[in-house]
């Protein structure tokens, strides 16, 4: 094998692998906040006693769980504009996520709430709790500290599954691998570096949650 790796082709195009790298940040940030956010309300509803808004958040999650995410990221991109609902590439990559991460953390989410022990449930009763009150400060705190660990690790999966949106023209790390790499033609030298790019930044994702849970949930500090 006669090749020569020569990192320093990379260094004219390092602006636009610097720039997709905080574009995937700022895609995962957003997506993590409003992904968590729609799994508390999925699960909440996925809880509830009413068969309509428990019908239709399963039908939500299952199509979600249940069909791969660029089909999702495609009808989102190319199949909304069909019915008036046009969107930028970004806008629709940044949807996708969001409902594809809504989709698991509501499955993950409602794990943890259905272990709530029912002697929690008669004591709020029995304090005159309201339902809302009851799920905010009774069944939620603890859920999510249950199923902590399992929520990160998926919010990582997405991050990696994040470079789908690739396909759609998103410039993040992944679309600017792909052009560098059309520029300059050196495969093994762009992607072994988009590689480490996506496992420093899935480590510092996992540190950050780790340091995150250390101080929103105590019992979590003795693992």
């Amino acid at each position: 094998m006669d090749y020569h790796l020569q990192f320093a082709e990379l260094l004219p195009y390092a602006n636009e692998l610097l720039h997709g790298y905080w574009t995937t940040v700022w895609l995962m940030l957003v997506t993590t906040l409003l992904g968590c956010l729609l799994g508390i309300l999925g699960a909440a509803a996925r809880s509830s006693r009413q068969p309509l808004p428990r019908g239709l958040t399963g039908a939500y999650v299952e199509l979600f769980r249940n069909t791969p995410f660029i089909v999702q990221l495609f009808f989102v991109f190319f199949g909304l504009p069909a019915l008036g609902f046009k969107l930028s590439a970004i806008e629709a990559g940044l949807l996708a996520l969001v409902l594809n991460l809504g989709a698991y953390s509501t499955e993950i989410i409602r794990a943890g709430i259905q272990a709530t022990p029912p002697g929690q449930l008669e004591a709020a009763r029995t304090l005159g709790l309201s339902k809302l009150q009851t799920f905010v400060r009774v069944v939620l705190p603890p859920a999510l500290e249950r199923i902590y660990p399992a929520l990160s690790s998926q919010c990582i999966i997405v991050m990696l599954g994040s470079a789908v949106v690739s396909q759609i023209s998103v410039e993040e790390l992944t679309f600017a691998a792909n052009f560098i790499q059309s520029r300059n033609f050196r495969s093994f030298e762009v992607y072994l570096v988009t590689a480490l790019m996506y496992l420093l930044l899935a480590v510092g994702m996992r540190q950050l949650f780790r340091l995150a849970g250390y101080y929103a949930f105590p019992r979590l500090r003795k693992n």
